[in-house]
Formats: structure tokens, sequence, C-alpha cells
């Protein structure tokens, strides 16, 4: 878990580095899956865009939409490490990030997992683990070729 001051700065830096200058905050022309998220208690919104190749693999993924630092964070975050995985790698990761995040997981050493360890902090803030794991929830529905999902 996020005790040290160290791992602290660490997560405040990448927080603030995706949120002011987040990576692949574009529309997708040509996407194969899309989700809008939302999170009714502060007003995050995303919209998660895919494109799957017929060997089921994540070719791009991309995201738009207005949300709070952590929120937009970690959608950004999440497009570069779901990118180039297969659905079923990008399932894993949604599972593991969220069981983190959420407390029924502890902070593994999985280096698919590693760079996602700046959210361990948020399962000890609980009006903040809904803004963390918006996009990976945007991402399964996505996924699961749901159009829409809250996370409430």
């Amino acid at each position: 878990m996020l005790t040290t001051n160290r791992s602290k700065n660490l997560y405040q830096e990448v927080i603030l580095d995706h949120n002011k200058s987040p990576r692949n905050y574009r529309e997708i022309e040509n996407f194969t899956h899309f989700a809008k998220g939302h999170n009714p208690l502060c007003g995050d919104k995303l919209d998660v865009y895919l494109l799957v190749d017929d060997a089921q693999t994540v070719q791009d993924v991309s995201f738009v939409g207005d949300g709070c630092a952590i929120s937009k964070a970690s959608a950004s975050i999440m497009t570069t490490i779901v990118k180039g995985k297969s659905i079923e790698e990008a399932k894993a990761l949604f599972t593991g990030f969220h069981d983190m995040a959420t407390g029924k997981a502890e902070p593994s050493d999985d280096p698919k997992l590693r760079r996602l360890q700046v959210f361990a902090g948020v399962r000890d803030l609980p009006a903040r683990v809904k803004c963390a794991t918006l996009a990976w929830h945007t991402l399964d529905a996505a996924l699961k070729d749901k159009d829409e999902v809250s996370t409430e």
C-alpha cells in the first residue's frame, strides 16, 4: 500500500502527469467496441473506444470525457497498458486492477500490474475508488458489447 512519502509523491506525480497530458485522449473513427461510463457520485463521464482485430487483439484504445484527475489519469494509464493485449489479457487486467483498487487484493509484483500500483492508495479513500475504476468498468462494458455503464 502507499504508505511511504516516496510512494505518495510518485502517486501524485503520475496522477498529475496523466491528468495534464492524458495519453490516447481522442476518438477512434473506425472503432469496433465502444461504451459510455458515468460516475454519478462526482459527475465523471468517459467514452472508451477500442479497435480490436480478427485475432482478438486490442490494436488501438482511446478515451474522451470529463472527470477528476484520478479518473482521467486512470483512463490514460489504462489505454497505454491495454493497447496490444488480447481481449482476455485486457479482462484479466481489469480484474487485477479492480481487486487492488477496492482492497480485495494486495498490490502484487505482477509486472503486468506494476504500473497500476500508483492507484493502490485509493482503497483507503472509498469515494475515490469509483473515480479510479470508472475507465476500467467502461473498458469492461465495451468488451462485453454493453453501451453504457455506471459506477452506481
